[in-house]
């Protein structure tokens, strides 16, 4: 994740920001930069790697200024080069972000055709363009704020400086944190309040939608509708744990929310917007030559890997095997000659996973390893490295790995679609525009939070509950009953919908909810037969859809959860949050720990 401080001070802010960047390092980042304003000018110094190479820039190059701007960048839209690297600039503006800009190809078109220049391959370069031309026709800049702000589509945080405004910055969110902290006779920006530690305790979060303008008198906030707003300010805390947290109650909960972010960082590693193409990183074996694949993973990556073996089957139409890593040797699978085996693992540790890719390997399969920890064993050990950029995870209960690693699975099945001929310039095209639309859906899923917790009191008296799904839902059945079992407690399970006849409707009784997921589509009325099954005998039903379902199926349920009507391409990315928000707050009902549920470890690293 990339990270954001701003400061509008009383003294040299260059050193200051740097300090901020390190307390932001946890975030994972490849190149650093800084800009500051003085004297009308915009002074900007950017370097890649390690932040220590920033500062070997600035002792040779200080950027003076009591104004400035700080950003470190995980590469994802662009390589890890100074061009990519932020602040991005023009004559007259800078600005650092965090997040996707959606319709960037949209946007730089439109501006390239007007005469604009781009130095960068990044999506954040549009946004200093757009503004910078509005102050050029002579807009404040709250004025071309306010006029930019709405043609931009995504998941984003921002701070702007204007070289002709040395006493100000503006910042703005939507899908991103941004925090604002309040000093004496200095204000600041930040991705978060451990940023601004070193600064200030008092801080206020700013809620989704919000724009703000940050003076050394203090911080001028806006609602979504330019309405003026009050954002509660609070002490932030002395730990780092509480720091973290931030506005949120559990770690999980801030990982949920995270997602939007996180996945619109993920999929630009495996996007290239301006060719509307998908790509991956370099590997020394020919892709299309892979005529099997075979998954290994446990727990909810396993379940991601469930996933994928729908995708590579349906858009490459290569055959897929999938194991459980624990059983994986156990069986002695045959691996046949050119097959490549597929790793998937949170931490890149696990000792199941760990092992199985090793045998894997003597058996003469190519290894390809989706991990959120780049320098990981197993990432070390693969042919192919296919890193999710999620950020570190603490909770216990994966969230935001999970929806990375189906964003990262997505973009391989379709790069797997293109090279084996199986899909058209066109088509794939199309994929990448529905891959570009995951962070908005994820942010619109996000939206029925509220609902969420206020309908999981119905379900935290269960002992039993049930999920249902067909399809690549029934996977994400599979992983809400997971999720509920690992935090609340509650005996759950997942099943395809349509072997509920097969056995399980047996358990059925009215102390027995049914959380069914099925967005309308092609398979929505064999799964609302199988709801009526359920209903016959009793059966209390909690349906997840989209309003054309909810409005088909959605009477006489216990409850209905609306989801963003989405293609089914990513309808597994966006169907994941109701199921983690629904977990999450059936475990806060019950009061148990969230974060840290019983006998359970991030990451498990024996067998």
């Amino acid at each position: 994740m990339c990270g954001i401080i701003g400061i509008v001070g009383r003294q040299e802010v260059a050193d200051r920001l740097v300090e901020g960047l390190r307390r932001m390092e946890y975030r994972g980042y490849d190149s650093a930069g800084v800009c500051t304003v003085l004297d009308g000018q915009l002074i900007r110094r950017r370097a890649e790697g390690k932040l220590n190479n920033l500062v070997k820039e600035l002792a040779g190059n200080p950027a003076p200024g009591l104004v400035g701007i700080a950003h470190t960048r995980w590469a994802t839209h662009g390589a890890p080069t100074t061009s990519n690297a932020h602040p991005h600039a023009t004559g007259e503006v800078a600005l650092v972000h965090n997040g996707i800009i959606e319709n960037f190809k949209t946007l730089r078109d439109e501006l390239i055709a007007r005469g604009r220049t781009f130095e960068s391959e990044t999506d954040t370069e549009v946004v200093a363009h757009l503004v910078s031309e509005e102050v050029e026709a002579g807009k404040s800049p709250q004025d071309a704020v306010k006029a930019v702000l709405p043609r931009l589509r995504g998941a984003f945080a921002l701070a702007i400086a204007f070289r002709q405004h040395p006493d100000m910055l503006i910042g703005a969110r939507l899908g991103s944190p941004l925090v604002v902290g309040y000093g004496e006779g200095e204000t600041y920006l930040g991705s978060d309040a451990l940023a601004l530690a070193p600064l200030t305790q008092k801080i206020a979060y700013l809620e989704e939608g919000d724009w703000v303008i940050v003076t050394r008198e203090g911080a001028e906030i806006f609602d979504k509708d330019n309405k003026p707003a009050t954002r509660e300010i609070t002490t932030s805390g002395v730990t780092a744990a509480a720091v973290e947290k931030g506005p949120y109650r559990h770690f999980m909960q801030k990982e949920i929310f995270e997602q939007p972010t996180v996945v619109a960082q993920t999929l630009q590693s495996y996007i290239r917007a301006v060719e509307q193409q998908v790509a991956l990183p370099q590997m020394d074996f020919d892709l299309s030559s892979i005529k099997r694949i075979t998954i290994v993973a446990c727990g909810t990556s396993y379940y991601a890997g469930m996933v994928a073996k729908y995708w590579f089957e349906q858009f490459a139409r290569v055959p897929v095997d999938i194991d459980v890593a624990s059983e994986f040797r156990y069986r002695d699978p045959v691996l046949e000659a050119g097959g490549l085996a597929l790793f998937i693992s949170q931490s890149g540790e696990t000792a199941d996973t760990l092992a199985a890719l090793r045998h894997s390997r003597e058996q003469g399969q190519k290894i390809a390893v989706v991990v959120n920890v780049p320098t990981s064993s197993m990432a070390r050990e693969a042919d192919l490295l296919l890193p999710t950029h999620a950020g570190p995870e603490i909770g216990v209960a994966s969230t935001k790995a999970f929806s990375c690693q189906l964003a990262v699975l997505a973009a391989l099945a379709a790069h797997l679609a293109v090279v084996k001929g199986r899909v058209s310039r066109e088509e794939e095209q199309e994929i990448v525009r529905h891959l570009t639309e995951v962070p908005a859906a994820l942010n619109a899923a996000l939206a029925h939070d509220g609902e969420i917790a206020e309908m999981a009191p119905l379900i935290a008296p269960a002992r039993d509950v049930l999920y249902l799904g067909r399809g690549p839902d029934y996977p994400l059945a599979l992983e809400g009953a997971l999720k509920l079992k690992e935090i609340s407690y509650i005996h759950a399970e997942g099943y395809a919908s349509g072997e509920m006849k097969h056995g399980p409707i047996a358990l059925i009784d009215e102390a027995v909810p049914v959380i069914v997921l099925a967005p309308s589509g092609p398979l929505f009325e064999k799964t609302v037969s199988n709801m009526q099954e359920v209903r016959a005998r009793g059966g209390k039903i909690v349906l997840i859809s989209d309003a054309e379902g909810l409005a088909e199926a959605g009477e006489g349920c216990l409850a209905t959860i609306e989801m963003p009507k989405v293609h089914p391409l990513i309808a597994p990315l966006v169907y994941a949050v109701p199921v983690q928000l629904l977990a999450y707050h059936v475990a806060v009902a019950k009061g148990t720990d969230v974060d840290q549920p019983r006998n359970l470890a991030k990451s498990v690293t024996v067998e």
